[in-house]
């Protein structure tokens, strides 16, 4: 995913109403009008319909991206730029979105919004994290083929590893570290491969990396941030993107953006700015369908789900950027997704054994948590 993707804590908030389930959301119902259970056939082609609106808002928003990012026929050198206005308009999104709530029937998953300065620094810390994930993100995807995107910013699932070792003192089974050791190998595999064709970027690469902690760390501080803003993701992510607003003005000051944005032929390019807002909605809604699959799913096939989307993309990259890839090449692709199939299918293994043990402690419970 890129950027806007949000954390795996927060979205299981909004997925599952903060706690014991959730309403069912007004879009997709679970049940009838009776309370009933909907039949088996339109709850497989509702599941159907929300993981297609998953893969297709996912592939589409990387591609645009890229477009936006590294466009020959673009030509805008003005990464933060991108990144600025995709936060500024999703933070509009949530507020029209809430506004809107408030004019109409009362929905208890948009909360009304009103910026708190003193929530806005509490939530401070986060948003510096959220910076660098975004930030990290597109920079990875302007210097690195849609194609080598997922195999560059792989490493997520080591740092969630590391990070829980370091930070929260949470151990890994043997066989969820032999999944990272898998997923190390692949990326390291495919920085060679992408080496000996020439396309290699240790810019990108760098990016990636940094993507890749960035997203870590941004779960972790998720999860002590979400009781400032009540439990609420809608808020979290208004006050995270108005924040990021703020802070990216004298960062494109610092690099110069400003004076890009002034030479750009086509600024006032009415195509441009549809392609700009096309990408912050698509930014935007992956959150909300994101939310949709895990609810309408469960997190472990929601994993899944991302694991196959990944394959499908760099699939569809490779055939439409017209490359040619070598057997080692696809290798190291099939190393990281089956890497992370095996580490989701560890953790959920785990965690179903812990929850069906009430003997297992609750401190060893959260250590298991997918």
């Amino acid at each position: 995913m890129s950027r806007a993707q949000l954390t795996r804590t927060g979205i299981l908030r909004m997925a599952l109403g903060g706690g014991g389930g959730g309403a069912a959301d007004p879009l997709l119902p679970a049940e009838d009008g009776e309370g009933r259970r909907a039949p088996f056939l339109l709850r497989a082609l509702r599941i159907a319909v929300v993981v297609c609106l998953y893969w297709f808002t996912s592939i589409a928003m990387v591609f645009l991206n890229k477009y936006l990012l590294d466009s020959p026929s673009l030509r805008l050198d003005a990464p933060i730029f991108v990144t600025f206005f995709q936060c500024a308009l999703t933070a509009a999104l949530c507020l029209g979105l809430s506004l809107g709530a408030a004019c109409g029937p009362p929905c208890p998953g948009l909360p009304a919004l009103r910026l708190d300065p003193k929530v806005s620094r509490s939530v401070l810390p986060l948003s510096a994290v959220f910076i660098g994930m975004v930030t990290s993100n597109n920079l990875c995807l302007k210097y690195v083929g849609v194609a080598f995107y997922n195999v560059g910013r792989s490493l997520t699932t080591v740092f969630n590893v590391l990070l829980s070792y370091l930070l929260l003192k949470q151990t890994t089974s043997l066989y969820a570290l032999l999944a990272c050791g898998v997923i190390i190998g692949g990326f390291w595999l495919g920085v060679d491969q992408e080496g000996a064709e020439g396309t290699l970027s240790w810019t990108g690469i760098f990016f990636g990396i940094l993507a890749s902690l960035c997203v870590s760390l941004n779960a972790i501080y998720t999860k002590k941030v979400l009781p400032v803003v009540d439990g609420s993701i809608w808020r979290l992510t208004f006050y995270n993107n108005v924040n990021a607003c703020v802070l990216f003005f004298p960062l494109m000051m610092l690099l110069g953006e400003f004076r890009t944005l002034y030479h750009f032929d086509k600024l006032g390019n009415p195509s441009f700015w549809g392609m700009m807002t096309l990408g912050g909605v698509f930014g935007f809604a992956i959150g909300y369908v994101t939310g949709l699959q895990i609810k309408f799913t469960s997190p472990l096939t929601h994993n899944v789900s991302g694991t196959a989307k990944a394959c499908a993309q760099t699939v569809l990259a490779v055939i439409y950027f017209e490359e040619t890839k070598s057997f080692l090449w696809w290798t190291s692709n099939l190393m990281v997704l089956g890497g992370s199939f095996a580490y989701t299918w560890v953790k959920g293994l785990e965690m179903r054994k812990v929850q069906e043990d009430p003997n297992v402690k609750s401190s060893e419970r959260n250590e298991t948590g997918v």
